[in-house]
């Protein structure tokens, strides 16, 4: 793909360029493709699951944050056993996983199966993605390194727009089971490619893994999600509602109270204390939640209210994915001209105002140009995001720290859909008489936006990237 750069040029490196390393990213960022493209694939086809399963609105929103909740709670711990174990063998077993947990997805035939899938998935994934970005980030060196990882930066919004369009396709055309079955071809194309083209770096053994850290981290934000979606059906003095949330606070707690003490911990503490980070993780979580989030009313809104088909609502989320796109694509110059704070603050407002259209106005039009306008000020929130977090990272931590900010996207995405599809809960169930739950969801998604966005006054750092970082769609 590209001619071979004689090495002499390069002084920030004194091993030889791998010769295989263009194909290796054709390989690994097909795979964190069809990842993200994971993430909302089953959004246009879940009114069509539903009613083949017979699910209710809790089990059809855990179909969307059982995988994500999973990819989530265990990417630092799947970033960490790549570290520890070799990057090359914990991204195929992630693969296998994946591959396997994607054709028993295909086969529900009730909730429980393909909410196996959907967990199986997401632990693959957790495994996968983490060691992917590792194999490319230790493969590539200086200005190539930065190039090979705005293509992998590029991949999360387009994956996640582009995952809308081919699930109204496949469920319009061969029906949902195959959102799922497309996977197990790829991924044993993937896994045959790997094994050529991804070089094998031996691990550091003798460290140790955390591994209650990742299970106390996981279970508190499960919890969480319990709670809330069961909110949905049951009201919010439910017991079923409330005992989970408290389970969710402990369950916290306690995670923190042991990060600060353990030997090895999954999540170094003073990490999230410093606030470019912090800042960074707060824009993440906010962001994917009302991305992934405005995809998943949108779709119910195309379908069920609006009565469309999965084929038309796959497309009317063209321009809703092209609105991430440019947003990413447009916010790395304007960083590097004004600085973080502005961009970032402008982004959550425009994401503001998109999501104020739908929650004013009802109808297909009002939806599709409010998600379009909201996604490019998300797309742009991602993109300041990530440079903001690893604008200063030290080099030993970039790792650690970009698992972090990519956990915050998961994890947002989970919580995001959880509480706005309780709000939006009369509207999921009744076949689309009832708009009041969509307004509502769109209304909360507005006002979010617009408290982070005057939040982000204070909580962004000034300042602008260092001369010479590059500032892309990561």
């Amino acid at each position: 793909m590209h001619p071979q750069t004689p090495t002499h040029h390069h002084h920030d490196t004194a091993e030889p360029q791998d010769p295989r390393r263009w194909r290796a990213l054709t390989v690994l960022a097909t795979a964190q493709f069809m990842l993200i493209l994971d993430i909302t694939v089953v959004t246009v086809a879940l009114p069509d699951i539903g009613r083949d399963l017979e699910l209710g609105q809790a089990a059809t929103t855990w179909v969307i944050t059982a995988y994500t909740l999973l990819f989530g709670g265990l990417m630092v711990f799947g970033g960490r056993s790549a570290d520890l174990f070799g990057a090359r063998r914990v991204a195929m077993t992630g693969l296998v996983a994946f591959t396997g947990s994607s054709l028993l997805a295909g086969l529900a035939v009730n909730a429980p199966m393909l909410l196996s899938g959907r967990v199986g998935q997401g632990v693959g994934a957790a495994l996968l993605s983490p060691a992917a970005m590792a194999i490319v980030t230790t493969t590539f060196h200086g200005a190539e390194r930065n190039k090979a990882l705005g293509v992998w930066g590029a991949l999360g919004g387009t994956g996640a727009a582009v995952g809308v369009l081919v699930g109204g396709l496949l469920t319009a055309g061969p029906g949902w089971s195959w959102i799922f079955f497309v996977n197990v071809p790829v991924g044993l194309v993937l896994l045959t490619a790997m094994t050529r083209v991804a070089p094998d770096r031996p691990g550091q053994r003798g460290r140790s893994i955390d591994v209650l850290g990742a299970v106390l981290v996981t279970a508190a934000v499960g919890a969480a999600i319990y709670g809330l979606i069961n909110a949905g059906d049951d009201g919010w003095a439910d017991s079923l509602t409330v005992v989970p949330l408290l389970a969710a606070v402990v369950l916290g707690a306690t995670f923190v109270i042991y990060e600060r003490n353990a030997v090895a911990p999954l999540l170094d503490p003073h990490l999230l204390v410093r606030r470019p980070i912090a800042a960074g993780a707060v824009l993440m979580l906010v962001a994917t939640g009302l991305l992934i989030t405005g995809f998943f009313l949108g779709s119910f809104y195309l379908q069920q209210a609006q009565g469309n088909s999965a084929l038309v609502t796959g497309l009317l989320f063209v321009p809703i994915a092209l609105g991430t796109i440019i947003g990413a694509h447009n916010a790395g110059s304007l960083i590097g001209k004004y600085g973080y704070r502005p961009v970032g603050v402008v982004a959550l407002t425009i994401t503001a105002a998109g999501a104020a259209v739908p929650a004013l106005w009802n109808g297909t039009a009002a939806v599709i140009i409010g998600l379009t306008v909201a996604a490019a000020g998300e797309g742009a929130t991602f993109v300041t995001a990530t440079t903001t977090a690893l604008a200063n990272v030290a080099h030993d931590q970039a790792g650690v720290t970009s698992g972090l900010v990519n956990t915050f996207h998961e994890v947002g995405a989970a919580l995001g859909v959880a509480v706005l599809s309780t709000v939006a809960a009369v509207s999921l169930r009744t076949s689309g008489a009832d708009l009041s739950g969509f307004t509502n969801a769109f209304t909360l998604s507005a006002i979010i936006a617009t408290v982070v966005a005057t939040a982000a006054l204070a909580f962004i750092p000034a300042g602008k990237p260092p001369v010479g970082m590059r500032v892309g769609a990561h």
